[in-house]
């Protein structure tokens, strides 16, 4: 159900960082408040959720200087009816285009990037904006779902479930034009992406997936290998020998929902909160991690305080292990 073989990029050397400062040392972060790739409220308090757990000062506990650009500030499009089955499609274009300029921004400026989400249908504008800055980006994406379907695909029309889509290269003729959506241009290859967690996906992703030779690594397979060989596999394939950008773009759904409960659309079997903090540090220790998305931490699908809590710990607990924060006594892989 993988790619079968690696196939590393022959890519020129590329740092996104300053040759003065470790990247990860220097953070830009971005609320985005947003909720219309999906239908649950309760998604765009995630920001705050997260900072009122310490976040800020836990990153500059780690001796990260931190800006924080605050919250963005997402209106909603008059008449914006629905496009087929897609639901919210200029709103969601629009946030997207908002967020895709500030995190060029903050990318250009040396900092590495962390969004906090909002659905993750804002993967769009964190990747795209990215992509600006750092058009030899590769990426990780930590998931239940592969958010791959096309508008076309989709069944719920729900545009957090369609993300990938818009920024895979190789899907640009399959892809519709979406009002909205007109300002995107594909910015990854098909190999440029690994997916880590997957155990929820629809048929129409499978193909699309098997198609295009996307290399994803399901629980089933997370399970047979272990961590740390998916994580092996995974980055000889995005680097090879060379170096580039890594984006990671995390889903609290790709853990199990005993450690995150809080969120839209929990699917049992996930990763453990020992496999998420391994896959984090790994990422950290390349000193190449140049953005971070934290999605779809959603305080209001707790069914008690503590199924929030325990989501929102767990989802900075993730953010710090990207910027360094390391278990006691651990060597560096």
């Amino acid at each position: 159900r993988r790619s079968s073989d690696l196939h590393p990029h022959k890519k020129g050397q590329h740092l996104s960082a300053n040759d003065t400062m470790n990247p990860q040392k220097s953070v830009g972060i971005i609320g985005a408040p947003f909720s219309k790739g999906q239908p649950r409220g309760g998604v765009e308090g995630g920001p705050k959720s997260l900072r009122d757990a310490g976040l800020i000062p836990r990153l500059e506990e780690l001796e990260c200087k931190v800006e924080d650009y605050g919250d963005l500030t997402f209106t909603d499009v008059p008449n914006d009816s629905p496009f087929g089955l897609v639901k919210n499609p200029r709103t969601v274009g629009e946030a997207n285009k908002k967020l895709a300029n500030k995190v060029a921004e903050v990318t250009r400026s040396g900092k590495t990037c962390l969004t906090l989400g909002g659905d993750h249908s804002l993967a769009v504008g964190t990747i795209a904006g990215h992509a600006k800055s750092n058009p030899d980006l590769c990426v990780v994406w930590v998931d239940a779902h592969s958010d791959i379907n096309t508008p076309l695909t989709s069944t719920s029309g729900n545009l957090h479930g369609q993300p990938v889509s818009f920024l895979i290269k190789e899907m640009k003729d399959m892809m519709p034009k979406v009002p909205g959506f007109e300002w995107v241009t594909p910015c990854l290859s098909a190999k440029d992406i690994v997916y880590i967690g997957l155990r929820d996906v629809d048929a129409g992703e499978r193909l699309i997936l098997k198609t295009f030779g996307i290399k994803y690594y399901s629980m089933t397979e997370v399970d047979a290998l272990n961590i740390k060989k998916v994580v092996d596999e995974t980055l000889e394939y995005l680097l090879g020998n060379t170096t580039r950008p890594i984006h990671l773009s995390f889903d609290v759904d790709g853990l199990d929902p005993c450690v995150a409960p809080a969120t839209g659309t929990p699917v049992p079997g996930g990763l453990t909160y020992r496999e998420g903090l391994y896959i984090t540090e790994r990422l950290h220790d390349t000193g190449l991690l140049a953005a971070v998305d934290i999605m779809e931490v959603n305080p209001s699908r707790g069914e008690t305080q503590k199924e929030v809590a325990t989501t929102v710990d767990t989802a900075v607990a993730m953010a710090l292990s990207c910027f360094g924060k390391a278990r006691q006594d651990r060597k560096s892989t």
